[in-house]
């Protein structure tokens, strides 16, 4: 299946697949909201937002965003990595995950970084399995201050 970037034209097809993961994981983010965002992150140079494919059919993405920081310089966050039910178990995140970790290199990034929420839920085999493709927990711990 091919993995390529997004364009506007799959903005419908990203925002389905987004509100579906995103009542899947409990977030509370606006179907509004969440279209303005994917149509921002689409057109910027600062982000990956990654498709895969089948048969012409959208059935994953994966969303990379590049900041820079004083301890690491250049640094990536696979922010979003989702699969349509009916395909998952084929190695779609895997093939996500190594896009992302390709387009971060590209881009002189030192690492990438991904947060596992748990919003409630038990998220120990997303913890295995990012560990089990080389990420690993360094023990620190994001605090959010709302705007």
């Amino acid at each position: 299946m091919p993995i390529r970037a997004a364009l506007p034209g799959d903005l419908p097809a990203l925002l389905a697949m987004a509100v579906d993961f995103y009542a899947e994981d409990g977030f509370t983010t606006s179907r509004e909201d969440l279209r303005a965002n994917l149509a921002h992150l689409v057109a910027s140079p600062a982000a990956r937002v990654a498709v895969s494919e089948e048969e012409g059919r959208a059935v994953a993405f994966a969303i990379t965003t590049t900041s820079f920081g004083l301890e690491s310089g250049p640094l990536a966050e696979l922010e979003d990595l989702y699969v349509v039910p009916d395909a998952r178990r084929r190695g779609e995140a895997e093939r996500l995950i190594e896009d992302s970790l390709r387009w971060a290199a590209a881009r002189g990034c030192t690492a990438v970084e991904i947060v596992v929420a748990p919003n409630g839920h038990d998220v120990s085999h997303l913890l295995a399995y990012y560990g089990r493709r080389g990420f690993r927990d360094e023990g620190r711990r994001l605090l959010t201050h709302p705007l």
